[in-house]
Order: C-alpha cells, then sequence, then structure tokens
C-alpha cells in the first residue's frame, strides 16, 4: 500500500523505537498510550473494523489522484460557500450603513463602529465553547446549525430600528459564527496532506464575499419597493443562507469515515492519504495536559500576535469599506460597485501565494513577511496622498486588501503544525480569539471625528503590518531550530515509529517523527 507522508510539513520521518519524547516517556509507553488513544480516533476505529482485503490492495498512484480529484470537487465548494455566507453576514453592514441603516437605526457618534466591533465580542465570548462543541459533536452538523441559525437573526436584522436591536443581533451572530472558520479547519485538516492544504484553504477561505455581497446589493439597490434597500439586503442574504444550511446538512460529513457517498476503499484512501499529516483525526476525549501543553509553548503565542495584528486591519475594513469609498466621492449604488474587484483582487493573490507556497520548501513564513510588504506601502499611500487624488487612494484601497492573503497562508500552520485534538482545538480557540480581539479593534481605528480622511486609521495599519511580519518570522525560526534538533537526534537514534502513532492522539511535542513546517 501507499501512503503519503510529507515530511516537509510536519509529517513522519525515521526514528528509533527508543527514542524518548521531549517529556522523557519512552516511546514503548507513548506507543501505548497510543493504542488506548486509538480507541476514541474515528480514523483508528474504522481501520480496526476495515475488511483486510480492502487494505491488502495497494493504492496506486491514479486511485490516489482519482479520489483527490473527487474531494476537491466536493468539499472544496461546500467549505466556501460556507465561509463566504459567513463573512458576508459581517461585510454586509457596510454597504447597509450607505443604504440607510445608519439613520433608520439612528446611529449617532461611533454607534457605528461600535455595531462593526460587537459581533466579535460574542466570536471571542464563545470561541472556546464552541472548539469543545467542535470536539463533542459532529463538526459538519453542528456547522450546518450553526448556519441556519445565523440566516434565521440575519432576517431579524432587517426588523431593527435603533442601536441597541442591531448590537444584541450582531452579538449573538458572533457567538454563532464562532464554531465556522474552527470547523472548517478541521475538516481542511482532516480531508488534505498538509502539502496540500495551502492551496486548498486559500481557495475556501478567500475574499468573495466581497463579490457576492457587492452584487446582490447593486442588484438591491436598483429596486423600488417599499422596503427601504438595508433591511431588504438582509432579508435576501438571509434566504440564501437558509438554502446553503439545508445543502450542509445534507451533503457535508462530519469526516471521511463518515461520509455516505463514499466507499469503504475511499474512506481508506483518504485516511491513508492523510496519515503523513501525524495529526489524528478525531478523539472526543478532553485531555488536560495538551491544552496545558499549548499554554506553554512560545510558538502559540507568536502565532496568537501575528492573528490579531493582521486582523485588525480587517475588522477596520470590513466595516468601514463602503464609507471610505464613498466618502471619495462616488455614490451610494457605484460604492456597492466598486467593493467588487477587492474581492477578486484579495483572491487571486492569495491563490498565487498559496501555490509558490506549495511548490517551496519551508518557505511559508517568509513569503507570509515579504507579501505584507505590499499592503504596508499602500497603508503609507492611503496616509500620505492628498485627497484630492481620487484614482491614487482608490487604487491604494485596492491594492491594501493584498493584507488577507498572508493571514490565509498563515491559517493553515496552528493545524498543520499540532498533533492532539485537545491541543489542536486549544490553539485554535487561541489564535481565533486573537482574531477576535484584532477585528474588535480594527473599527475603533477608524472614529467618526477622524472622517473622512481617517489618517490616524492608516497609521495603527502600517504599525500592525510590520508587528504581524516580526511575529511570524519569529515563529518560523523557532520552527526551523526545532526541527533541526529533531534531525540530530534522531541521526543518532533512527528506528521509525511514525506509522504507529500516526493516528494516535499524542502531541507534537510527543512525537519524536512529527517535523513543523514553516
Amino acid at each position: 500500500m501507499t501512503s503519503n507522508p510529507d515530511t516537509e510539513n510536519g509529517g513522519s520521518t525515521p526514528t528509533q523505537a527508543s527514542l524518548k519524547g521531549e517529556d522523557e516517556r519512552p516511546v514503548s509507553n507513548e506507543v501505548s498510550n497510543a493504542s488506548k488513544s486509538k480507541n476514541h480516533d474515528v480514523a483508528a476505529q474504522f481501520l480496526a473494523n476495515l475488511d483486510p482485503a480492502i487494505a491488502a490492495k495497494p493504492i496506486s498512484p491514479e486511485e490516489s489522484r482519482k479520489l483527490l480529484w473527487k474531494v476537491d470537487l466536493i468539499m472544496i465548494p461546500l467549505i466556501m460557500g460556507t465561509v463566504i455566507l459567513a463573512a458576508v453576514d459581517k461585510v454586509i453592514i457596510s454597504n447597509a450603513a450607505i443604504y440607510g441603516m445608519k439613520e433608520d437605526a439612528n446611529l449617532v457618534g461611533d454607534q457605528f463602529s461600535w455595531v462593526g466591533s460587537i459581533f466579535y465580542f460574542g466570536y471571542l465570548i464563545f470561541e472556546y465553547p464552541s472548539a469543545l462543541m467542535v470536539q463533542r459533536f459532529p463538526v459538519a452538523k453542528s456547522l450546518a446549525g450553526c448556519i441556519m441559525a445565523l440566516a434565521i437573526l440575519m432576517m431579524c436584522t432587517a426588523a431593527t430600528h435603533n442601536f441597541a436591536g442591531l448590537a444584541s443581533l450582531r452579538f449573538i451572530m458572533g457567538m454563532l459564527e464562532a464554531i465556522c472558520f474552527p470547523a472548517s479547519s478541521i475538516l481542511t485538516v482532516m480531508w488534505w496532506t498538509t502539502k496540500e492544504q495551502p492551496i486548498r484553504l486559500a481557495f475556501w477561505f478567500n475574499q468573495l464575499s466581497s463579490v457576492f455581497s457587492g452584487i446582490v446589493s447593486y442588484g438591491i439597490g436598483q429596486t423600488d419597493t417599499s422596503l427601504s434597500p438595508w433591511r431588504l439586503l438582509f432579508l435576501v442574504l438571509g434566504g440564501f443562507s437558509v438554502l446553503w444550511a439545508t445543502i450542509l446538512f445534507i451533503f457535508l460529513p462530519d469526516s471521511p469515515v463518515q461520509c455516505w457517498y463514499m466507499s469503504d476503499r475511499e474512506k481508506y484512501i483518504c485516511l491513508e492519504r492523510v496519515k503523513g499529516n501525524n495529526t489524528g483525526i478525531e478523539d472526543k476525549t478532553i485531555k488536560w495536559y495538551q491544552i496545558r501543553e499549548c499554554l506553554l509553548d512560545p510558538k502559540t503565542w507568536l502565532l496568537a500576535i501575528f492573528s490579531l495584528a493582521q486582523n485588525i486591519p480587517n475588522g477596520g475594513l470590513i466595516t468601514f469599506s463602503a464609507i471610505i469609498v464613498s466618502g471619495l466621492g462616488y455614490s451610494p449604488l457605484i460604492t456597492t460597485v466598486l467593493g467588487i474587484p477587492t474581492g477578486v483582487l484579495a483572491t487571486v493573490w492569495q491563490l498565487l501565494l498559496s501555490f509558490l507556497v506549495s511548490r517551496c520548501k519551508n518557505a511559508r513564513c517568509l513569503i507570509i513577511a515579504a507579501s505584507n510588504v505590499v499592503p504596508l506601502v499602500c497603508a503609507i499611500l492611503m496616509w500620505k496622498l492628498p485627497r484630492s487624488n481620487q484614482q491614487g487612494l482608490l487604487a491604494a484601497y485596492y491594492v491594501f486588501y493584498t493584507y488577507w492573503a498572508p493571514y490565509v497562508l498563515f491559517t493553515s500552520l496552528p493545524m498543520a503544525n499540532t498533533s492532539g485534538h485537545s491541543k489542536k482545538i486549544t490553539l485554535s480557540a487561541i489564535y481565533f480569539t486573537a482574531y477576535c480581539v484584532g477585528n474588535i479593534i480594527g473599527p475603533q481605528l477608524f472614529r467618526e471625528s477622524d472622517a473622512p480622511t481617517y489618517s490616524k486609521g492608516y497609521e495603527c495599519l502600517l504599525a500592525c503590518v510590520v508587528i504581524a511580519s516580526a511575529s511570524i518570522l519569529a515563529y518560523g525560526i523557532l520552527c526551523h531550530f526545532e526541527n533541526k534538533r529533531r534531525d540530530k537526534k534522531q541521526s543518532v537514534d533512527g528506528i521509525d515509529v511514525a506509522a504507529e502513532t500516526a493516528f494516535s492522539d499524542l502531541t507534537d511535542k510527543e512525537k519524536p517523527s512529527f517535523r513543523y513546517t514553516y
């Protein structure tokens, strides 16, 4: 049989059975523990009960490639559609604002900034509970339920008349959406090898929500009804989400072994393909020592700093994008159209960079830091260009959206570089907490008193990009030297126990064969 280990990205490399883990426990104990944890891992359970004849047949490259195409054509659109609709929940308030929401809801002063920020307070508060939900309940079914609840609340937003109503709904929507991105990341780890993940993640974790919301907003802006355009906007987008939640419930499986439209042979190949990730598949037991290990790892906090700094611009632009563009002198209807290129440019850029990352061994952190130079220059231009230079400011605004690509390239790192389900869930909660804090801070940088130039906001965006670049470079350096240390120890010891621990619920620290990608 053939598996697909990826030594570049957390994959397996030969080690010795007598090699001790970093907590000085012998590997014999680790394998024993792995055997016990396999009883809780759905992949291990499936393999234990699999017909031996299915596993005995070698996996040909053609068979593996054919299955990969099937997985790509089904799973990428399902996850992509989910992420786009979830992002629309956030970005649509910008278009709603220029369609009269601020006036109809009597928003004054910086209340609109708080409508943008409060979403992430809900997200922040519910982040860890949602991470536990992902671990304790079926991932796909939980995701479909949250999308349905978000759809209902989005339609309820159309009935709001004041700040209190908007803030309350946005807070609850943030709580519900907290499950979407961690669940999507975990599904990505389940279905694709670590080497394959960056380009797939770039497809689904995109900025096409700007395109979708822009097209819908433009269409609604041309309607002539008694209902305010911004209210109609929330009703229509809520309807789309209801339909999508139904599709997810039917077609999105909780894991490869629970996919009703795949044969046992296909499920087996799926598991063999991702065995080289060396991160396990799923384990419902909460292990507190793994949580503690995650909290004491300096790499965890470098990832958190990057996530926070890179998302401060995201929070500001999501809330104020249409207001910034309309402030350049464009009408509300034209402003909705001008928002569409941002999503196209950001998505194309992240796909190009993801392709580059997939071809360059251990260059991801360097590419992330280098790509941040582009939004850094754009932040300077938006800050310093005269307000009369309408085309120059609009061009700088468009290209600044390349800031999203570094975050997308980063997003697969926490899952790819972490083994142990409880540790993965904890790390996911930490960096998404940082994501929330960044998005909470972002709208507060664009104050009403600083309109329409928002010069202070652009100064802060510039500082955030610099901090994010420094933190991701430091993370890459730590991973590089840890791999070197493990390679040196392996060269002394030299027997492979990676196959025995690939589907175990041991952490990356406990697996001497684990290698970090950077």
